[in-house]
């Protein structure tokens, strides 16, 4: 097994074998983001993908029930890859019941509707979407490369082929436009229906451009209170049909979980006592990326 580079996983992913079948993202343009920037982008050969799989499987091969496909947006391999690499997985892992990766909206719409029922009967069940916001004028500040209308059909199209979704939201991105980011995140929430709803918090990382930005005076994150206003808004107002959420990323002042719409009423009434200071937030130096 091979890895080039730092290594990136959601938190839910932690059990899980990674596969690192793309190195780096294939836009990498997003403000904020420096997961990717040491690296240039290409799809990984298929045989050496194939290896590392066949590999992997001897070494742990009953113990794997979750495969996580790398890097930053591998779902823009070619199908006939994606198909490849599946079929080694089942075989390499008798037990597994979930392979997943992050994805764009625009790798999504790239795809034909064969493709992607292609790949969900394959095995590939779910899809990291981060969005970050659902405000455009957000979207095009901190170059996600996507709109929110992207989004909505990108995540219309996986729903119809059968795959799950997880989408990711960032509090405090948006500067001065709290207020329409934190409404506009909650109806792209509601319009993409997705299973998982998670919320970081933004860090501004030395090297990227929101740091070049902050140094100049023209971003700043939001005090905590603001964070959890917005925080608070994106709970209140989102409407999945039933969706577990949570913020137990290490980049949030405020670890929380439930369901939404169950727990929605639970979950602001914990962020209202910690806004009233009633509520104990993480520790400066236990938070991270």
């Amino acid at each position: 097994m091979r890895y080039e580079g730092k290594m990136y996983r959601p938190p839910s992913e932690a059990d899980a074998y990674i596969l690192q079948a793309t190195v780096g993202c294939s836009w990498n343009h997003c403000t904020y983001c420096d997961m990717y920037r040491e690296k240039s982008f290409r799809v990984r050969e298929l045989p050496e993908v194939l290896a590392d799989v066949e590999e992997a499987g001897r070494r742990f091969g009953r113990d794997v029930e979750k495969v996580f496909v790398a890097d930053g947006d591998a779902l823009v391999m070619p199908t006939d890859h994606w198909l490849a690499i599946l079929r080694e997985v089942r075989a390499a892992f008798p037990h597994v019941r979930r392979v997943s990766s992050y994805a764009m909206a625009r790798n999504v719409l790239e795809k034909s509707d064969d493709d992607l029922r292609a790949l969900r009967a394959a095995g590939l069940t779910m899809l990291y979407i981060g969005p970050e916001s659902g405000d455009d004028v957000t979207l095009k500040r901190i170059a996600k490369g996507d709109d929110a209308a992207a989004h909505v059909e990108a995540a219309k199209r996986a729903h119809a082929a059968g795959m799950l979704l997880s989408v990711i939201t960032l509090l405090g991105i948006a500067s001065d436009r709290a207020e329409e980011h934190a409404r506009a995140t909650a109806e792209l929430v509601t319009r993409m229906d997705p299973a998982f709803v998670s919320a970081l918090t933004v860090t501004v990382v030395p090297g990227t451009p929101l740091a070049t930005l902050a140094k100049r005076g023209r971003f700043e994150v939001p005090p905590v209170p603001a964070l959890l206003e917005e925080l608070r808004t994106i709970v209140r107002e989102a409407r999945p049909t039933d969706a577990v959420f949570r913020t137990n990323h290490a980049s949030n002042w405020l670890p929380l979980g439930g369901r939404l719409p169950a727990d929605r009423e639970r979950i602001v009434a914990v962020i209202d006592r910690a806004l009233a200071g009633e509520v104990p937030l993480r520790s400066p130096g236990s938070r991270g990326l």
